[in-house]
């Protein structure tokens, strides 16, 4: 397996896939989202979730553990007061307040080298809990 980018600080590696599947989202609308795992025993990036077209934000809150951290990619569409489509990709770290304390630090501190892996990330979120990263607290941010 290919890998695409190394995270200098913590030594992990993002996949290819990880890559690829955020340039279908972004070009090619092939998903609205992407949820991204970190395997501690490998050290890598990888996919953990692809969310279809035709799924919506509150799929993609659901397939996030409860107990346990990830990454996710949102791409939304939405309608400006101007009447104009427009499409903005949230990054969202999960850190949820059951996980455990070492996934939480390796999370934050991988998070910046999946970022810069990524280009085209308009706004980032950080949420610990659902309230945090609600369908309201990401159509304000996108105004």
């Amino acid at each position: 397996m290919a890998m695409a980018f190394k995270m200098a600080a913590t030594g992990m590696w993002v996949t290819d896939e990880c890559k690829n599947s955020f340039m279908d989202m972004k070009w090619k609308k092939e998903h609205r989202y992407i949820v991204f795992k970190i395997d501690e025993g490998s050290r890598l990036v990888t996919v953990d979730k692809l969310g279809g077209p035709t799924e919506g934000y509150d799929d993609l809150t659901a397939s996030l553990p409860t107990d346990d951290c990830r990454y996710a990619v949102f791409d939304f569409d939405f309608v400006t007061v101007d009447n104009c489509r427009k499409s903005k990709i949230f990054f969202i770290a999960w850190s949820p307040t059951a996980s455990r304390i070492r996934a939480k630090i390796l999370y934050a501190t991988s998070k910046d080298g999946l970022r810069r892996a990524l280009d085209g990330i308009s706004y980032e979120l950080q949420a610990t809990d659902p309230t945090e990263m609600g369908f309201d607290v990401i159509r304000d941010i996108a105004k």
